[in-house]
């Protein structure tokens, strides 16, 4: 019998005799702590599979939590599959949540389906796996400043990340482009920000997303730009800005625009709103601030940034970047947060910051040398906007080279080279969905699979095994085309066609 082609492939997998079958008669056994596991068990399985899986003391199909399992960590899950039943067990109940997708992929790829699928025997093979996660941050930032993504694509995309056993969902809220967040003080945010490219949340959808993220073992970490990336803010609010007087519209332009806040008291007191406003709607520990790609043109330029300079005693304009990114960090902490940045050198933001360095993968290893904890995005293996490949039928993105499948799959968090001690620090990597170029829901799925399956490879075993990796993604592919996931060009060139309307 074939070993099963899993995605990301398990840490341990020993194939058994036989197969379990799911069938009318399935119960299941559920231990106390286990019963969100249950709960989505049933919801994934429902649609194509319709069986009912009520829970009994007799059911053949166990899951349970077992805190006395400590070598599983946190993520961690065994799952033992015989003839007559199934055992799945945690020490934590996120464990449990990636045991159940591990399930998913066992089943026959219609068990994906979002419509009734008949005819099916709803079997998996008999196995031993103990399966155990390399890093703890396995995530997918998706830009929904350039260009607004609704509510029910954020939940469709957070069942997509969780079914390959990547836990964040970075969601980038702000930017030039675009205001997303709701923040009841400053309603002007997403009246004026939230224009043109799109729209804004309300409060009820971003706490509902967190929701049902949390039930599928995803994350969100949202993610406020300053203090560059401010131009839809100061659409909004231009008091807020460096120029007095002057009045702003949301950019409509890619490209990293010059305007950014000012220094002063005021726009202080703008950030710690939103923030506060945003620890409340996100309970993640960690908020991202942004902090790269901020000019100080206009910080020269100001007699009151300038003052505030020589008030602080800095060497200069250019070192309110610093100053400023500072008193952010300081009022997360206050808050009980950690504070995240995209850092552009490794050096630039605060030691108690978590950096993700996006320009260069031996920032990260600078930043690790300061005692920061690191989480890698460089764009050279990590940027989802990029081409995936020259071919005339691939659409357009960013320029300046192309990020393939393989360039993915070689991402290394903690390079072999890297000392002990440098490699402790890394969280993990993430890959970043950038929007200017991406106009629709379909392209943006386009763009992230199969090079999201190649992160989560990498991230969950730690493995480079790039030939068994393209073996199990041959088949791993009927599972994205089940979930409707694009993998061709429509007709027209600005739009994408998914094989099917299925949701995952």
């Amino acid at each position: 019998m074939p070993e099963p082609r899993l995605v990301p492939e398990p840490t341990h997998l020993s194939l058994l005799p036989g197969r379990f079958t799911f069938d009318d008669t399935t119960a299941l056994r559920v231990s106390p702590g286990a019963e969100a596991a249950a709960g989505l068990l049933r919801t994934l399985l429902g649609p194509a599979v319709g069986l009912p899986l009520p829970g009994r003391p007799d059911g053949s199909v166990v899951l349970a939590l077992d805190r006395a399992l400590t070598g599983l960590g946190e993520e961690g899950y065994g799952l033992t599959i015989g003839t007559e039943g199934v055992l799945l067990r945690a020490a934590r109940a996120r464990g449990l949540l990636a045991g159940v997708q591990t399930l998913r992929q066992l089943l026959p790829v219609e068990a994906l389906r979002a419509e009734p699928a008949a005819g099916i025997e709803w079997s998996v093979p008999c196995a031993q796996i103990t399966d155990t996660p390399r890093f703890p941050w396995r995530g997918s930032m998706l830009d929904v400043a350039r260009h607004f993504r609704p509510v029910s694509f954020l939940r469709r995309y957070v069942d997509l990340l969780a079914f390959h056993k990547l836990n964040v969902l970075h969601l980038h809220l702000t930017d030039d482009q675009g205001w997303r967040m709701p923040v009841a003080a400053l309603p002007r945010l997403t009246e004026v920000g939230g224009l043109p490219h799109g729209g804004a949340y309300t409060r009820a959808e971003l706490t509902g997303l967190v929701t049902y993220a949390a039930e599928r073992g995803v994350t969100v970490v949202p993610e406020i730009e300053m203090p560059g990336h401010v131009r839809a803010a100061l659409a909004a609010y231009p008091e807020l800005g460096n120029q007095p007087g002057r009045t702003y519209d949301v950019w409509d332009r890619w490209g990293v625009c010059d305007t950014v806040l000012g220094v002063h008291d005021e726009a202080l007191d703008f950030c710690r709103t939103v923030l506060d406003e945003v620890t409340d709607v996100f309970p993640s520990s960690y908020v991202h601030v942004g902090g790269e790609e901020c000019p100080t043109t206009e910080w020269h330029a100001s007699p009151s940034a300038r003052r505030r300079a020589v008030d602080e005693g800095l060497a200069g304009p250019q070192a309110l970047h610093g100053w400023f990114m500072e008193r952010i960090g300081r009022h997360l902490l206050a808050a009980g947060r950690r504070p995240l940045g995209w850092t552009e050198n490794g050096a630039d933001l605060p030691p108690y910051f978590t950096v993700m360095p996006w320009r260069d993968a031996g920032h990260g290893r600078t930043a690790a040398r300061r005692g920061q904890r690191v989480v890698m995005t460089p764009h050279r293996t990590t940027y989802l906007d990029y081409p995936q490949s020259a071919g005339p039928g691939e659409p357009p993105g960013q320029r300046g080279g192309i990020v393939d499948l393989r360039a993915v799959h070689g991402t290394d968090p903690a390079p072999t080279e890297w000392s002990a001690e440098e490699s402790a620090q890394v969280l993990g990597a993430q890959a970043q969905l950038w929007t200017e170029y991406v106009p629709t829901a379909a392209h943006a799925e386009y763009l992230a699979f199969p090079r999201l399956c190649a992160l989560a490879e990498v991230v969950w075993t730690g493995r480079h095994d790039w030939a068994g990796f393209q073996e199990r993604l041959r088949h791993h592919r009927t599972r994205l085309d089940a979930l409707g996931v694009p993998r061709r060009l429509s007709a027209t060139s600005s739009s994408l066609a998914p094989v099917s309307s299925a949701s995952p």
